[in-house]
């Protein structure tokens, strides 16, 4: 297409400066406040933080939903996306189309309709209390468990579509062939389909933990002050403390975990791969 290299890096400059000078020096610029002791580089913001009780829990417990997260959006996941690539191509379209449909609707919207239906007034606990399970509703919102199914719901379509994409690239009559050699379903899942589809697990696991982590309106609407996660917490340290360099280290601790969990999870699928 370009009749040399040159031709084609002169093409890419506008692009490269324009993605250089609004993301990534301003990112530049606002993890260095990190790692600044007044005119000298420091890891004393790093020990500060950790050295709080308060932030280490919030750091344990993103981190903890995040796993929770994406190893739940793994198994329904994968009993979702085999369902349908294996429906008929008219099926399969349109049970895609209702995959890719909560992605179209605003995050902001999907989080407030938890509300609805996990408030005292709820349809679950309306439920419950109708049910006799509980003489007084439960308090749903403001819990970790509101946090979590508030993030489950919001990425694991990404996880869905991945494993199809996934999917569709496996042959077809590899899942055939091991079950007439005699494997059975759990055979059939680690030693064939694991090793086929872990591309697509990788990139929906990425999408998934990544998203988890720095989310903000899920855990701020559904967790509120009482349960912080890193994001939530550096909101309060830039808006309400003012602490910029606090927040230089979320924001590092955060791109350091997204980036950590890609490799590590490549990591793991060449390994499985190999053996």
């Amino acid at each position: 297409m370009f009749q040399n290299r040159a031709e084609a890096l002169a093409l890419a400059l506008p692009a490269a400066i324009f993605a250089t000078v609004v993301f990534l020096l301003p990112v530049a610029i606002l993890l260095s406040e990190g790692f600044r002791a007044g005119s000298a580089w420091s890891l004393s913001a790093y020990a500060d933080f950790f050295s709080q009780t308060l932030n280490r829990t919030v750091f344990l417990r993103t981190f903890r939903l995040g796993l929770e997260v994406t190893a739940v959006s793994a198994v329904i996941g994968y009993a979702a996306a085999f369902a349908i690539v294996n429906l008929p191509a008219n099926g399969k379209g349109r049970m895609i189309g209702l995959v890719t449909l909560p992605l179209m609707i605003s995050p902001v919207a999907r989080t407030y309709a938890w509300i609805v239906i996990l408030g005292r007034t709820g349809i679950v606990n309306q439920a419950i209390t109708g049910l006799g399970l509980s003489a007084e509703p439960l308090r749903l919102l403001f819990t970790e468990t509101a946090v979590f199914i508030g993030l489950l719901q919001l990425f694991l379509p990404l996880m869905i579509l991945s494993l199809i994409s996934a999917f569709e690239n496996m042959p077809k009559d590899a899942i055939p062939a091991a079950r007439v050699l005699g494997a059975n379903w759990f055979q059939v899942f680690w030693k064939v389909i694991l090793p086929l589809t872990r591309e697509g697990l990788v990139v929906g696991g990425t999408l998934v933990f990544t998203g988890s982590l720095t989310a903000y309106i899920t855990p701020a609407v559904l967790g509120g002050s009482k349960v912080l996660m890193l994001e939530t917490l550096m909101y309060q340290q830039v808006s309400v403390a003012n602490d910029f360099v606090s927040a230089s280290v979320i924001a590092f601790i955060l791109i350091v975990m997204s980036f950590a969990a890609n490799i590590l999870l490549k990591r793991l699928a060449t390994a499985r791969n190999r053996r």
